[in-house]
């Protein structure tokens, strides 16, 4: 699957890879930054914002749909950039195809099964009747009976949209929730990726711990890590200056 891109800036490519429930446009901020000496493809992963929808979303098909994406461009060997679900589907791609990859940027995510976090949310998605929606106000009222947290059902009404008089989501919640467990996975492949990794922690998040550190020392050798303090999952929205200067500083270190 070639998948919805926005490309800004020139030279060495990254790609940028968003989470669970996002797209393109969640790391913008990110994208901006890094566009004034790189080339910055922003994407949209299957089933999310203006990519297509299919009813299988494996890592192993996210992988593929990089690679056929990276095909399409004409782009042999980049820089992969992503955030939780994102980093897995960067991590799936570079030990499966470790030439293609320069460097590598893992966002708060760990290569382990994570825990079901997300179950109340798909279920407070999948509550909400579209079809009967009057407006934004009344889908935010809607998930506040189950999701507290004012700054998650704003990042979730972002993907709220109408076309034709009729609300929809940009994500495929069907194919999300149906395949839901197979996105707690691992990443399949064993590699090892040999190229320089770079593994982004917020310090108040718990996906990323240190009982991970060998395998990722098996399956990433030359990885380093850092922490953003003060942050949680979602710490490149909440220190975006201080994310941005990682990776900036990552992407202009000499190992290569």
């Amino acid at each position: 699957m070639i998948l919805h891109t926005e490309i800004t800036g020139q030279g060495q490519a990254i790609v940028l890879i968003h989470g669970l429930f996002g797209s393109y446009e969640n790391l913008g901020v990110i994208a901006r930054a890094l566009a004034g000496q790189w080339q910055v493809i922003n994407l949209d992963m299957r089933n999310h914002g203006r990519s297509d929808w299919h009813d299988n979303m494996s890592y192993a098909l996210m992988a593929e749909d990089i690679k056929d994406t990276l095909d399409h461009l004409g782009l042999d060997q980049v820089v992969l950039l992503g955030h939780s679900m994102g980093g897995k589907v960067s991590m799936e791609f570079a030990l499966r195809y470790p030439d293609r990859v320069s460097k590598l940027i893992l966002a708060d995510i760990s290569p382990v099964q994570n825990r079901p976090r997300h179950l109340e949310i798909l279920s407070a998605l999948d509550a909400i009747h579209l079809t009967s929606l009057q407006n934004r106000q009344e889908a935010d009222q809607q998930l506040a009976l189950t999701i507290s947290e004012t700054g998650v059902r704003q990042f979730l009404l972002k993907s709220l949209y109408k076309e034709q008089n009729q609300f929809r989501w940009r994500f495929n919640l069907k194919a999300l929730i149906a395949n839901y467990l197979q996105l707690l996975d691992a990443p399949p492949s064993k590699g090892p990726y040999p190229g320089p990794t770079l593994f982004i922690k917020g310090s108040e998040s718990d996906y990323l711990l240190p009982e991970h550190q060998s395998l990722i020392t098996t399956l990433f050798p030359q990885s380093k890590a850092k922490v953003i303090m003060g942050t949680g999952h979602w710490l490149h929205a909440e220190k975006p200056v201080a994310f941005a200067k990682i990776v900036t500083d990552f992407l202009l270190s000499e190992h290569n």
